[in-house]
């Protein structure tokens, strides 16, 4: 038999080992519930597995899971007669993190034990959650199937031993935690018995408590709790159960949804929605957590279609009775049992929170800061039900302060001549709120939508209307705001005087020389009513691409370059009737020419779109600077 080989660990895994073996953690009990479920879950998985291959499984067909404390020696150790381990597999699931979700978890420690040991709740700390209690951890496992047994075997100092043994074990897996002085009451069996029945209690397998001799009782129900009627099942089994499997450190969720759905369709969802945000809710591969039972025989979870990605931040199970036991995760995604479940429990959240939004909108808002960038990207997507998904989206507008309005509200407090749901896409509530876009909107005490998520870039494209009234970026050049009374009162004073024609006259000839100026880089240049205290701003013409999108694509190697925009201009603003009386004096000048070319410069800085001609834009800026100082 070879000898004890040593490795060290990734140095993820080290990172993790080191705050758990010197977290200042008060609930130390979380070793034993992720312990017993990553038993359960090996236990689930042999299950699977013996659909198909009934041989792994021998004459060992009773799944369990066996707790065996040994106060004499110290030691306390978990077995179950699940999957178990091959050699690669125990160096793969114990030495390294290969979990993305994981690097994201450890991309937030700070070094401080005291700061760090509160992300512990924040994550599936899994096996490693045992050097919290353990000064050493054995690990004894033999896969269904093999034949060869392994001891891995770590102190947490940064290095484990991995052998093979001679003597004969049984297939699974068997965990000897080593405790340290202070974790000692973890080898009472009331201690132990109270932990199961706080945190696994739902386990589908029986968990069984050894004593001395040949004693041993079975300390949890078994029953598998989203298959018991609400009516039985109290506030903290809810709680218990949704820390169980959430990992997120949250004392109790944001909303319980306890669903059975019977007729031509069958299925139990109990879904709970987290009430702080998932540190894994924005990375890349938008994984979920919601696990698919089939006659309470786990299937799958990470990789199955049993929510949309957009309410990936729901945690829980689903479990029907209308599916084939043997069905393959590869034919999971086709089945169309499962996408009519899919549909069937979209929907129902989806109305659980309008609901929730009627019933409570100050707790509403809480969740939609949370989650409403998660579930706008919900409208990207065609096939899903994007009425259901507006009814519960909330917005921050021009009028709403800090509050949030839905988009229903928005339209029933629209003037009578007010045909469009008017929005403005920005980086952040700042630069939405200090956009001259808004100037005209706001001087007509016209509302505004201001969206500031990513994702709104996206489906403000794909959402044409809400209810049948039109969506529309002010960004637009055909805004088509009217003149205000202040702005129709000036316009006949004006003509009174006789200015208003000598006056627009001279505008329309300085429009006319900014085109022939600005050349291609416009698209065109028009007078605007949209701007009241800027000279200046850019739009797009009706059927082209937003500003921001366009960036967007651009920055993703997706557009080649960027369309010429059109640069609108407040005809009343003193810079322009000043410029145009200039133009007018004195005709084509250099000084009026680099005036112009700042303004469109000034223009493309607060869309946030890069100069056409940084260097230009430098020199006539330094003029203008040098001339001013000289003035």
């Amino acid at each position: 038999m070879p000898k004890a080989e040593t490795r060290r660990f990734d140095a993820e895994v080290a990172k993790v080992l080191k705050l758990m073996i010197h977290a200042i953690y008060q609930n130390k009990d979380i070793f034993l519930r992720e312990l017993i479920s990553n038993a359960s879950d090996a236990c689930d998985k042999l299950r699977y597995l013996s659909l198909t291959k009934p041989e792994l499984l021998g004459d060992d067909a009773a799944f369990r899971i066996t707790l065996q404390p040994d106060p004499k020696a110290g030691t306390l150790t978990i077995t179950d007669n699940g999957v178990g381990m091959t050699r690669s597999e125990l160096i793969k699931n114990l030495g390294t993190i290969a979990s993305s979700g994981t690097q994201n978890f450890l991309g937030k420690l700070t070094g401080d034990a005291k700061k760090d040991s509160q992300l512990i709740g924040q994550f599936g700390v899994g096996f490693y959650s045992a050097f919290m209690v353990a000064d050493k951890v054995s690990v004894v496992s033999r896969a269904a199937g093999k034949q060869s047994t392994y001891l891995w075997e770590s102190t947490g100092d940064g290095e484990y031993t991995i052998e093979e043994v001679a003597e004969e074990h049984p297939r699974g897996t068997s965990i000897t935690l080593h405790m340290k002085e202070d974790a000692k009451e973890y080898l009472d069996a009331h201690r132990i018995t109270h932990v199961v029945n706080t945190y696994s209690n739902h386990i589908a397998f029986p968990i069984t408590l050894k004593g001395e001799g040949d004693s041993s009782e079975e300390i949890n129900s078994g029953t598998a709790l989203w298959r018991r009627s609400k009516s039985e099942i109290s506030d903290e089994d809810y709680t218990e159960f949704y820390r169980s499997i959430a990992f997120l450190g949250d004392d109790t969720p944001w909303l319980t949804l306890h669903h059975r759905l019977e007729g031509t369709l069958e299925y139990t969802s109990l879904l709970f929605i987290p009430s702080r945000i998932p540190f894994d809710l924005y990375h890349p591969e938008r994984r979920r957590s919601v696990k698919l039972y089939v006659k309470r025989v786990f299937i799958a979870d990470d990789q199955v279609d049993i929510i949309p990605q957009y309410l990936r931040f729901l945690r829980g199970v689903v479990d029907s009775d209308d599916l084939p036991l043997n069905i393959s995760r590869e034919t999971l995604q086709h089945n169309l049992t499962l996408q009519k479940i899919r549909r069937s429990m979209t929907k129902k959240v989806l109305s659980e929170l309008e609901k929730k939004s009627q019933d409570d909108p100050k707790g509403y808002t809480e969740f939609w800061k949370i989650f409403g960038g998660v579930l706008k990207e919900g409208l990207c997507d065609g096939r899903e039900p994007q009425a259901e998904i507006l009814n519960v989206c909330r917005f921050r507008t021009l009028q709403s302060g800090e509050g949030y309005k839905s988009l229903k509200e928005y339209v029933e407090a629209m003037p009578e001549k007010q045909k469009e749901i008017y929005f403005l896409t920005a980086d952040s509530m700042e630069a939405a709120l200090a956009s001259p876009q808004l100037e005209g909107f706001r001087a007509r005490g016209l509302d505004v939508l201001l969206l500031t998520d990513g994702v709104d870039d996206f489906w403000v494209n794909v959402v044409q209307d809400f209810e049948g009234t039109p969506l529309k970026s002010i960004t637009r050049s055909d805004t088509g705001l009217e003149d205000t009374e202040e702005e129709k009162a000036d316009d006949k004073k004006s003509a009174k005087e006789g200015e208003s024609t000598t006056g627009q006259e001279k505008v329309d000839a300085l429009i006319t020389y900014m085109k022939a100026t600005l050349g291609d880089a416009v698209n065109d240049v028009r007078k605007t009513t949209k701007l009241k205290e800027s000279p200046v701003c850019l739009a797009t013409p009706e059927g082209g691409m937003d500003i921001r999108m366009e960036r967007f694509l651009m920055e993703n190697g997706q557009l080649a370059q960027r369309t010429a925009k059109i640069l609108e201009i407040n005809p009343a603003h003193p810079l322009i009737t000043r410029l145009a009386e200039s133009f007018a004096a004195r005709g084509d000048q250099s000084a009026i020419a680099d005036t112009v070319h700042l303004l469109f410069a000034q223009a493309n800085i607060i869309e946030g779109e890069a100069i056409p001609d940084p260097g230009g834009f430098s020199r006539r800026f330094n003029a203008l600077l040098e001339k001013t100082i000289a003035a």
